[in-house]
């Protein structure tokens, strides 16, 4: 009589209810090869599958399954321990001494990392040797339940084209294909395990309508909304840039720029152009997935979609999802884990931090990029300290996986590199940005004079509403001070929740006319929708100071153009990207023919930019996972994945005392951490520099009250003016409390 091994069990049920291994396997393969036929990879990603937990069929692992269902495993005693012994290591083992080359070290590195990531090739006991070594006798206890699989396997492997294809001897494109067929193995593990252990929730996994559907939708709504528009110029010149952008879509696959001044509607007319070029029969791509720098730019824009496609239709992915919108649907939670659905809206953090990846978590939603169009929301944002690897990505989705980019931006950057020159949707931005100038930008005669706080306070206060933006904490801080009563400060010193109830409350002012006079940081500088008569900005990235001026007479209600006023803070930008996009501008300025509202001065402004930069991440893509891949195949996936970081500056989350948190913190005290309570909290933490997390907890400002979570303790520590008053010096005693 045959064994049956198994891959898991269910509590309380005879063997006979448990899955066979071979079920998994197989069900893994299957669904596997199905996501990475669409880049030409079946054949790996269903080698990867049948192999993947085939260490299951170790004696140990069979009778610890017996005996943790409470049963005998008396017919493995003979081999068998009950311990449980890794078993992901063992068809990596098999396929490498099947293949001693870079077909079976691509599968290894897939194999086996398929529960704890992506294994970099050099390095001591987590690299993919190590373990290749280390875990042999496992994969001797199931060589002869492995054979049948081998042999129904092609008798080589070919990469496609793309992965293996040499520029300067170096394979470019292998380590992102690895990551795709490893996020088609790790999602399909996942469902399939999910769907026998908890059929429940694989139930919930929601059916979407498919884009042409959607579209539908939102032409319809688009037509309801155009109708019920009112006749102004604004308006009409908005009708245009979304007839060009549907007449644009027809075009084939590749890379679009979307330049269109800030005001001129572009997050829908971008949608238009998206629905109209996925649905095209040439195309038939499968989803759109919006890539935005800013958390609070997601939430808009994601509110935004939600009425043209409805509530269940957009799938919001970020660290700050709100927990109740998490229970309201259970549906968009399940569908944020691999993007399986229509329209995703999420980071840049995320995206790119995820396509350079090892961990499965990360990686499991790339193979859903693929054939889809990605829209890259304020693409002048990238960090310059990243910007090869980020473009490089770009190009192999462009390149390989069939993906169309759209970057836009009312600053049009220009990205080194890219693999195609980016198709203009605007047939000619320039008029567009004369027809919609609303604002004048009036730069200092003399540009290293500087301004002092109290004087520029004091020009600041004959205006009854107007913005001024300054580079830093300290500097926002500094000239709040020096301000009438009343003054807003908004800066993330305060936490998001603050930050978004005094956004509301400004914008309940304008339009009244009431007094609103606010000091802010680059926070309002984009996606935040608000309308000031005056603005003034400090020197900056000529970026920067547009964006700035898109929140100056945004909407043409001023009779004569908005004045935005640059000014020269007291001290300079810090050393680093700040001073290099500062003194960038001063050079520009300098020249003759400087128009600082036109799109040619943006190129001029990123072509000099970037040349300034002395490092964008070339190297370091370079040496870890490109320069050892032709012919050998070796990459430090790992050291990669946690190297690569959007956000480099090291701050520490502090939880602080606000609005509804309370309740949550006196949770979080006395019954830990869980998953629910952290992400509600989410909106209620500042990030500070770890020196001054440290003087804080030593003057028991804050406390340490789980491993690595500190919380406010000082009850006037944080400010509803300014949010965390890190700034204050002195103390009353009797203030604290613990």
């Amino acid at each position: 009589m045959t064994k049956t091994f198994y891959a898991h069990t269910k509590d309380n049920e005879p063997p006979k209810r448990w899955q066979p291994l071979e079920d998994h396997l197989t069900g893994t393969a299957d669904r596997a090869s199905a996501f990475a036929a669409v880049f030409n990879s079946a054949d790996w990603a269903r080698a990867a599958g049948k192999l993947h937990d085939i260490g299951k069929a170790h004696p140990d692992f069979q009778a610890y399954l017996r005996s943790s269902g409470g049963l005998d495993a008396s017919e493995y005693d003979d081999q068998g321990t009950g311990s449980h012994p890794n078993h992901s290591g063992a068809g990596a083992i098999l396929v490498y001494e099947k293949w001693h080359n870079i077909t079976g070290k691509t599968l290894a590195y897939i194999i086996a990392g398929h529960h704890a990531g992506l294994s970099d090739w050099f390095g001591g006991r987590d690299s993919l040797p190590y373990r290749l070594e280390s875990e042999k006798i496992v994969a001797d206890n199931v060589r002869n339940y492995a054979e049948p699989f081998f042999d129904a396997f092609p008798v080589k492997f070919r990469p496609p084209d793309f992965a293996m294809h040499c520029h300067n001897q170096d394979a470019v494109a292998y380590h992102l294909w690895v990551r795709m067929v490893y996020s088609c193995l790790v999602d399909a593990d996942f469902l399939d395990t999910e769907a026998f252990m908890d059929s429940e929730k694989h139930a919930q996994r929601p059916s979407f309508p498919s884009l042409i559907e959607l579209k539908a939708r939102f032409d319809r709504q688009m037509r309801k909304m155009t109708e019920e528009a009112l006749d102004t110029f604004v308006n009409r010149i908005r009708a245009e840039i979304l007839n060009a952008c549907r007449t644009a879509a027809v075009q084939p696959s590749g890379i679009f720029s979307l330049t269109v001044p800030t005001g001129g509607g572009k997050t829908l007319s971008g949608t238009a152009f998206a629905l109209d070029h996925a649905t095209q029969p040439r195309h038939n791509k499968c989803r759109i997935i919006y890539v935005i720098p800013y958390i609070s730019i997601i939430e808009q824009t994601a509110d935004e979609l939600r009425k043209y496609f409805g509530s269940d239709n957009v799938v919001e992915h970020h660290s700050n999802i709100a927990t109740e919108r998490e229970k309201e649907s259970p549906r968009l939670t399940l569908a944020a884990e691999n993007w399986d659905a229509p329209v995703i809206v999420t980071t840049s953090v995320q995206f790119f931090e995820s396509l350079y990846a090892a961990k499965p978590g990360r990686c499991r939603k790339l193979h859903n990029i693929v054939n889809s169009v990605v829209i890259l929301d304020e693409a002048q944002l990238l960090p310059p300290e990243l910007l090869h690897p980020c473009v490089e990505a770009l190009n192999r989705l462009i390149s390989d996986y069939d993906v169309t980019v759209v970057l836009t931006t009312a600053t049009q950057p220009a990205l080194p590199n890219l693999c195609q020159t980016p198709c203009e949707i605007i047939p000619q931005p320039a008029s567009l940005y004369e027809q919609l100038k609303r604002t004048h930008i009036v730069f200092p005669q003399d540009m290293n004079l500087s301004r002092d706080w109290p004087s520029l306070a004091a020009e600041l206060a004959e205006h009854e509403q107007v913005l001024c933006v300054v580079n830093t904490r300290p500097d926002c801080y500094a000239l709040w001070k020096e301000m009438p009563e009343g003054t807003i400060h908004l800066s993330a010193l305060m936490c998001g929740e603050h930050r978004s109830k005094i956004i509301a409350d400004i914008k309940e002012r304008l339009p009244r006319g009431e007094t609103c006079r606010v000091i802010s940081t680059q926070l309002v500088e984009a996606g935040v929708d608000i309308d000031f008569p005056v603005v003034y900005r400090a020197l900056a990235g000529l970026d920067s100071i547009n964006q700035a001026a898109g929140r100056c007479n945004r909407e043409g209600k001023q009779p004569d153009y908005g004045k935005v006023h640059v000014f020269i803070a007291p001290k300079s930008a810090p050393p680093g990207l700040l001073r290099k996009g500062e003194d960038t501008t001063r050079e520009l300025a300098s020249l003759p023919d400087f128009t600082p509202e036109t799109p040619g001065i943006f190129r001029r402004y990123f072509e000099k930019y970037y040349a300034s930069i002395n490092d964008t991440g070339e190297n370091w893509w370079r040496d870890n996972l490109v320069k050892n891949v032709n012919p050998e195949g070796n990459v430090q996936f790992r050291t990669a994945g946690k190297e690569f970081r959007l956000i480099k500056d090291p701050s520490v989350p502090i939880i602080v005392c606000y609005g509804g948190s309370y309740k949550i913190i006196k949770t979080l005290r006395f019954a830990g951490p869980s998953r629910e309570v952290m992400r509600a909290l989410q909106r209620f933490t500042v990030s500070i520099k770890p020196g001054v997390a440290s003087r804080l907890l030593a003057e028991h400002r804050i406390e340490e009250i789980h491993d690595g979570i500190l919380v406010q303790t000082d009850s006037k520590l944080y400010n509803p003016n300014i949010g965390l008053d890190i700034y204050r010096e002195v103390y009353d005693p009797e203030d604290l409390y613990i």
